[in-house]
C-alpha cells in the first residue's frame, strides 16, 4: 500500500528526476574534461603533422 502511495506523489518523480538529470550532468562534465585533457595531449602531434604538410 505505501509503495502504490509513493509511485503516485508527484514528489518522488520530481525528485527522482532531479538525481538523474544531475547525475548525467556530473558524468557530462567528466567526459568533456575527458575529451579537454586528450586534446591537449595530442595537440603538438597535430601540429607537427601540419608543419611537415607544409
Amino acid at each position: 500500500m505505501e509503495a502504490a502511495k509513493l509511485l503516485k506523489d508527484r514528489k518522488f518523480w520530481f525528485a527522482s528526476f532531479l538525481v538523474v538529470w544531475a547525475a548525467a550532468l556530473q558524468g557530462h562534465m567528466m567526459w568533456m574534461r575527458n575529451q579537454d585533457a586528450f586534446k591537449e595531449k595530442f595537440r603538438d602531434l597535430s601540429d607537427q603533422a601540419k608543419k611537415s604538410d607544409e
